[in-house]
């Protein structure tokens, strides 16, 4: 008989392999939804909206349908009717409140959609119509007259595209899945089957859920026909969990079924009420009302089911703590400072002291325990200077400054980080702009000078004995702006890891300049540039 441990990781390798993120053009296009944790340096917040905020050279061409947004587009010389009519239309200038009903409600009128693929951090999304045509009218009714979705004027072009790629075989939604694939992103709350439940199944009866944790928190929803599949996609795709997080992004999957052998926090089978092996029932928290739902209020739930408070305890078989234990540290590279580098992109950091005992393990005081399990989640097995790390939730559910010693490289094995500005997390409106990204070969870089450029980047590198970036943006900056963003890709995902883990943070001095600025990294949403 098998254990739960070797159920869950049979469950994982059988549908962790069809959620690979899929792959179009316009989804290399903009990175400026990574600006959002940019407010904190004086950045508009509409700004990842626009084109010419870091685009692409097909976005340059591209003739959008509105002469203000044309006039920003950055001239390369190149005519602007490279891009031949495509049935898919690539939608921008959406509101955060859209989901993809919103855009059927829309654009239908110009002719039947296909499929619809949302990018809400982006605030795009790619229409495929069924025909050419009805792309022809949206694009050019766009150009003579405003379109409004959810409220707000869209704007629109062709896509280089012709198709939009989905996991299933379906030209058309009647020959969809049932089984929807959904990606969490910014998952600042852990996300359970309670949670999952309760959003999907007043849409449509839900039959089983499965959650794995490979590329950051997705799950797979069974419902119990192709219909309530597709009437969840399209009152939920794009739409926030909780207010300004756990947004969903949703897909059909490619399996047509889910095979659930536990009833737990990670997976369930509604038809099978005997796999039941529950606690006490789960405490509520209201639904906030900016949420994104599209729906009436008698389809609306008043209440969201809350994680057990044992969520995170599935880790280690510990009760849940705000410490993470953290072993498997290089002994000479890694220090107090580093850790704090590293983790708090999933959470504030309290305090970090390394144990004299257990040479190359140190425990981590993070702001809650659900910032712990954000930090298991994306950090466990991750490999840093040759060493992999293993983080799981502690017996201790406080770090006390005890037997304080020199580390290797002097420093000292226990710091007190509770009164650092660099902290992401230390209020609401500054949590929500944060987007919780497992580690990636491209780092986003911002709160930079401009007079840094891409040779001073690379020279930083050499002089900290980390490997260099191979490609290199830099978005447009306002005028006004005092400061520069961009990314920076890697070979690796390893190497970006080390690269943020010693460079984040890192104080840019520049010459009469009064105060130092500090160069800030979190991981990417894109994969590569």
């Amino acid at each position: 008989m098998s254990t739960p441990e070797e159920a869950g990781q049979r469950e994982e390798g059988e549908y962790g392999r069809a959620a690979k993120r899929l792959k179009t053009e316009e989804t290399e296009a903009d990175e400026r939804e990574e600006g959002e944790e940019e407010l904190e340096e004086g950045e508009d917040s509409d700004s990842g909206s626009l084109p010419g905020n870091g685009e692409s050279a097909t976005d340059n061409r591209a003739r959008w349908s509105a002469s203000q947004f044309g006039a920003g587009l950055r001239d390369n010389g190149e005519d602007s009717h490279r891009i031949s009519p495509s049935p898919v239309v690539h939608v921008r200038g959406l509101c955060e409140a859209v989901v993809e009903a919103d855009l059927i409600d829309a654009l239908e009128k110009f002719g039947p959609i296909c499929y619809v693929m949302m990018m809400p951090f982006k605030r795009q999304a790619l229409v495929e119509f069924s025909a050419v045509e009805s792309a022809d009218r949206c694009v050019s009714c766009g150009a003579k007259e405003p379109v409004y979705i959810a409220g707000q004027q869209a704007y629109f072009n062709y896509s280089t595209s012709k198709r939009i790629t989905r996991p299933t075989n379906a030209d058309n939604p009647n020959s969809g899945n049932k089984v929807l694939l959904l990606s969490i992103q910014n998952p600042l709350y852990p996300i359970t089957t309670d949670v999952l439940y309760t959003v999907c199944n007043p849409i449509g009866s839900v039959l089983r859920i499965v959650i794995f944790k490979r590329n950051g928190i997705q799950a797979m929803v069974e419902f119990e026909s192709v219909q309530c599949a597709q009437k969840a996609k399209a009152a939920l795709n794009g739409a926030d969990i909780y207010a300004g997080c756990c947004t969903l992004k949703i897909e059909y999957a490619r399996p047509t079924r889910l095979n659930v052998i536990k009833n737990d926090n990670e997976s369930w089978d509604y038809t099978k009420p005997y796999l039941v092996r529950r606690g006490p029932p789960c405490p509520l928290l209201p639904l906030p009302g900016n949420s994104r739902y599209k729906l009436t209020s008698l389809d609306v739930p008043d209440m969201v089911s809350y994680p057990l408070p044992q969520s995170s305890s599935s880790y280690s078989g510990h009760a849940p703590s705000s410490v993470a234990m953290v072993s498997g540290l290089h002994p000479s590279k890694m220090n107090c400072t580093r850790i704090f580098n590293l983790f708090c992109l999933y959470g504030n950091i309290e305090k970090v002291k390394f144990m004299k005992s257990v040479p190359g393990t140190a425990l981590v005081e993070m702001g809650d325990e659900y910032a712990v399990d954000r930090a298991i989640t994306h950090l466990n097995s991750i490999k840093v200077f040759g060493k992999r790390l293993n983080v799981c939730v502690s017996k201790q559910h406080a770090v006390i400054p005890s037997q304080v010693f020199e580390l290797e490289d002097g420093s000292s094995s226990y710091k007190d980080f509770a009164m650092t500005r660099n902290n992401r997390f230390s209020s609401a409106g500054q949590a929500s702009k944060n987007i919780i990204q497992p580690p990636s070969a491209v780092l986003h870089y911002y709160n930079v000078p401009p007079c840094i450029s891409q040779d001073h980047l690379l020279r930083l590198c050499t002089e900290h004995d980390l490997p260099g970036f191979v490609k290199f943006k830099m978005f447009d900056a306002k005028p006004s702006s005092k400061t520069i963003s961009g990314l920076l890709e890697f070979d690796s995902k390893t190497e970006a890891v080390e690269v943020l883990t010693v460079l984040n943070h890192y104080q840019i001095r520049i010459p009469n300049g009064s105060n130092p600025y500090t160069l800030k990294l979190c991981f990417s949403t894109s994969s590569h540039l």
